[in-house]
């Protein structure tokens, strides 16, 4: 028996997506440096192991797949290279290696280029999901060769999340396309867990709200207009209660969030193409600053400064908080989507972001009842250079910014930070503004550096009579 596909790497993500394609009925070749942990891993596929073909070295393995070869490679980042050399050792010119991890986009356009001398193709996808979604359906964004992706695509359909019977899985584009999308996915992901992490400080430190009681609150919410995984299991870690001491678990959890630098890598890319992105920034920041655990508590001491609670009771909050968080909401994946307009652009890539959208209203971690909104604005509106100018925006914006603003201003005014948020209404409030204050940068700009400016009432360069 010959298999349809390889798999390299049987970690929690690999072997989910392998059991997730035998599950589809292909026949799926598997290889890890870890031996015992392949023949365990099929001794414990159950029904599913006549399809899952285990191979002890790289040349067993490429022998054990139908040529062409699509091989699917989820191992840690920095074993890319070598597991990719090992394969070009064993494959053949017309094979493809996709690289379903997190990996660079640019590493993964060298990475391209690497393997053009030996005819193999690297196609790089991104998969949104967690292990849940890897093993029941994903959200998968491919970008490189087309007849690459092309070999894998009835794989990659078959396993994807369904939408309304729609696979949410595409080809994006060449080059580092599917890559850089995944990037900006978890961009747009650091900004709506940001904001929703800020909302429940609101909640805890400015309402007195107990983890139950939030829960309650996120759950109604679940069924409105910020209807999304993210809300739903934030009501469900909210309401668990920790087995040994019958307290909330969220209340014994370390204030300290971890990254794997993806959120990092979008805030760069919208620095170097000039997109200003400042609710994932602040994002990312954040989770820097949480990870200062030791130092906030000596400053806390130091500082000394109180908190109060917001001056809002609660029934006049909870509308406001959820105003706040649709509006930021909207500012996060605005930003992000401009990314990659001009990411698209200046790569030539003719990204399809209507599609992008569409590919992630299931399966992947952002997904959200909101994305069929900006789907259908894509659709509508070719070439739409930001949703905040597209009319539905406009109208939920002007319809929601008010109780962002007064969010932001009660939680200023309490001492209680809301990053993300506060950055959501500092760029909401600069991108709606014609005239700003930029043209004393460019005055002070030219005074000491003489770089010259420009003026309303005169074509050119200019300089001040300074």
């Amino acid at each position: 028996m010959q298999a349809d596909i390889g798999l390299v790497g049987l970690g929690v993500m690999g072997g989910n997506l392998a059991l997730n394609m035998a599950e589809k009925g292909f026949t799926v070749a598997v290889h890890s440096l870890d031996w015992p942990a392949v023949t365990a891993f099929v001794a414990g596929a159950g029904e599913l192991a006549p399809r899952i073909l285990p191979a002890k070295t790289m040349k067993e393995f490429a022998d054990l797949i139908r040529p062409p070869r699509p091989v699917i490679l989820l191992v840690p980042a920095a074993a890319v290279d070598a597991v990719m050399k090992s394969l070009s050792e064993v494959l053949a010119r017309g094979d493809a290696v996709i690289d379903a991890g997190n990996s660079d986009f640019h590493e993964t356009e060298r990475r391209q280029r690497d393997m053009v001398d030996d005819g193999i193709m690297v196609l790089g996808v991104g998969v949104s999901g967690g292990h849940e979604g890897a093993r029941h359906g994903p959200s998968i964004m491919a970008g490189g060769p087309v007849q690459a992706y092309r070999m894998a695509e009835p794989v990659l359909t078959a396993i994807a999340a369904k939408y309304e019977g729609e696979a949410c899985c595409a080809w994006l584009g060449p080059g580092g396309a599917g890559h850089f999308v995944k990037t900006i996915h978890n961009g747009i992901e650091y900004a709506d867990i940001q904001m929703i992490a800020e909302i429940y400080g609101l909640m805890r430190d400015g309402l007195g709200m107990s983890a139950a009681e939030m829960a309650q609150v996120f759950a109604e919410w679940n069924r409105g207009r910020l209807n999304s995984y993210l809300i739903e299991i934030t009501a469900q870690v909210l309401e668990t209660v920790d087995d040994a001491t019958h307290k909330s678990l969220v209340d014994l959890i370390v204030d300290r969030a971890e990254q794997k630098g993806t959120g990092r890598w979008a805030v760069i890319e919208a620095q170097r193409l000039g997109v200003s992105a400042e609710t994932l920034e602040a994002a990312v920041g954040a989770r820097v600053l949480s990870s200062l655990s030791q130092q906030r508590a000596t400053a806390e001491k130091l500082y000394d400064l109180p908190r109060h609670p917001l001056a809002l009771d609660r029934a006049a909050a909870i509308p406001k908080l959820e105003q706040a968080l649709f509006a930021g909401k909207i500012m996060a994946y605005a930003q992000g989507f401009a990314v990659m307009a001009h990411a698209s652009e200046q790569n030539v890539w003719n990204l399809p972001l209507a599609t992008i959208a569409s590919i992630w209203r299931a399966g992947c971690i952002i997904r959200s009842q909101f994305l069929d909104t900006i789907t259908e604005t894509f659709r509508a509106e070719e070439g739409m250079l930001n949703l905040l100018l597209a009319p539905r925006f406009v109208t939920m914006m002007k319809d929601n910014h008010q109780g962002l603003r007064e969010v932001v201003s009660h939680a200023a005014l309490a001492g209680l930070p809301v990053p993300a948020l506060s950055a959501a209404l500092a760029s909401f409030d600069g991108y709606h503004q014609a005239r700003g204050s930029a043209n004393l940068i460019q005055g002070l700009r030219d005074f000491f550096g003489s770089h010259s400016f420009e003026r309303i009432d005169k074509v050119g360069p200019q300089h001040g009579m300074w």
